[in-house]
């Protein structure tokens, strides 16, 4: 079925957003508080029933909180308790007896966050402001100097603006562990699709493969369904997702004034920040904050490949700083460590064998040139986003690559686009009214994987569609003008 997404006379440009997640909602949102538009004219692909919640609060486990206090949650950057006021106003906790943590903080389950971001867009839906097509996109190609948007259900838009504001792939599984589990019941290659868990059994020995949030989830959702197996969780460097401090404290430190121009300074910087901070009483806590805070100036000071080296070097034990888990999840694993059921290791799958159901896995030990032996019963994925898989995962983003009109960035973070947030292609050249907003865009602006900064970010790119919004209406109004009395 073709939607006819605009007038005869093309007077008033059509914008298509793919994925309707916090980026394409929060793009959409403040596009239309500041810009009318008539029904027809803006159109968000998302497979889901509701718009706003995406991957990360789509999900129904209530294991699953937000891992940042609902008080620095909101849609609307100056007002950042206004989620906070949702929740209060709409009595959401009422179930949900665990969510102020000992710190007094508010760390609610994910899928209210996802309900308030919804009711927030969903007004524009109903009157008809924004047009929700509830497809996969199945591919997307530029035709006639317009987007022509496919949905898998046969849906069709053309568009003058597309904005992508997809999220990044679901984690690539070690290559030992796809050749030699692909089908096995127990093997969950991406824990964050609904009852993931569900085939794990409660005396199953699960290896976890990474131990950052999703690694911290997947431990909180397989106690509270009653697991009580021994869990294995590895990475190369044995890291772990750190909690938030005890006591709020104000940020610490000035990282923009002379911004680091190697990544070796930017490390000698932060710790003798932390160093000043521990010394008044602080904890680290306020210094990775502030360079969160900073990070967009930081990043854009910083040369190209002290950039690389950031991503190559320093990216790890950034993540489990800045990424911080919820309370309640963080004890979840605490506790499984204290009573013996949880073993943490800095290790790397070296090899698989299968035998029946059984999984005998061997453990390269990375502080070490040993290895260990291991039997499992479930092997759980949790390595973080598949940055590697970004133009493979969906073929309509490969398909644009191969036309010329997306390329990986040079810090293989995301897809290249310049300060506008205009996609580029591989030879630098910008797409045609093409926007990338949200996490796929943070190899040009450094920190944006949070909530906060992805809102943020949904605010510039609305802005800068505003703007191509009129660069539309003046080439209409100072283009050729056709006779077509002969015709």
């Amino acid at each position: 079925m073709t939607t006819y997404s605009h007038d005869p006379s093309h007077d008033r440009p059509v914008i298509a957003i793919v994925g309707g997640g916090v980026s394409g909602a929060a793009v959409a949102f403040h596009l239309l508080e500041h810009q009318r538009l008539r029904p027809g004219q803006l159109f968000i692909f998302e497979p889901r029933a509701r718009l706003g919640a995406g991957l990360a609060y789509d999900t129904q486990d209530p294991a699953h909180r937000i891992n940042v206090p609902a008080a620095k949650m909101s849609l609307l950057p100056d007002d950042l308790e206004h989620f906070q006021r949702w929740i209060e106003a709409n009595d959401a906790l009422d179930d949900d007896e665990t969510a102020v943590a000992a710190n007094g903080g508010l760390f609610p389950r994910r899928e209210v966050f996802g309900r308030y971001i919804n009711e927030m867009v969903q007004p524009f839906v109903e009157d008809g402001s924004i047009t929700h097509v509830a497809e996969k996109t199945a591919d997307v190609r530029r035709l006639n100097d317009r987007w022509l948007i496919e949905g898998e259900a046969g849906r069709r838009v053309e568009a003058d603006i597309l904005i992508i504001a997809t999220s990044h792939p679901s984690p690539l599984p070690p290559e030992p562990l796809r050749r030699a589990l692909a089908g096995h019941p127990r093997f969950v290659v991406d824990p964050t699709q609904p009852n993931a868990l569900a085939a794990i059994r409660a005396d199953d020995r699960v290896l976890v493969v990474g131990n950052g949030l999703t690694s911290a989830d997947v431990i909180a959702s397989l106690t509270l369904r009653g697991h009580t197996g021994p869990i294995t969780a590895i990475s190369r460097r044995g890291l772990r997702s750190r909690g938030h401090a005890p006591v709020r404290q104000e940020l610490f430190g000035d990282f923009v004034s002379h911004p680091s121009r190697t990544a070796l300074d930017l490390l000698r910087h932060v710790r003798a920040s932390i160093r000043e901070a521990e010394a008044e009483g602080r904890s680290w806590h306020a210094v990775i904050d502030q360079v969160r805070a900073q990070g967009q100036d930081l990043w854009r000071a910083m040369p190209l490949e002290e950039r690389r080296r950031v991503v190559r070097h320093l990216r790890p034990f950034w993540d489990v700083h800045r990424f911080r888990v919820a309370p309640q999840v963080e004890a979840a694993s605490e506790d499984a460590i204290s009573d013996g059921r949880l073993e943490v290791l800095a290790a790397s799958v070296a090899s698989v064998e299968t035998k029946d159901e059984a999984i005998d896995c061997r453990l390269r030990l990375s502080h070490s040139a040993g290895s260990i032996q291991r039997q499992f019963d479930a092997v759980v994925v949790t390595t973080g986003p598949g940055h590697r898989g970004i133009l493979e995962t969906q073929g309509w983003i490969g398909a644009l690559a191969d036309a010329g009109y997306l390329a990986i960035d040079a810090t293989r973070l995301g897809l290249a686009c310049n300060t506008a947030s205009q996609a580029l292609g591989a030879d630098g050249a910008v797409a045609p009214s093409l926007f990338i907003s949200g996490p796929l865009a943070r190899g040009t602006f450094g920190e944006l994987m949070g909530l906060p900064e992805v809102v943020e970010h949904g605010v510039f790119v609305a802005g800068q569609v505003t703007l191509a919004i009129g660069d539309h209406a003046n080439r209409k109004h100072d283009g050729p003008q056709f006779d077509t009395s002969a015709a």
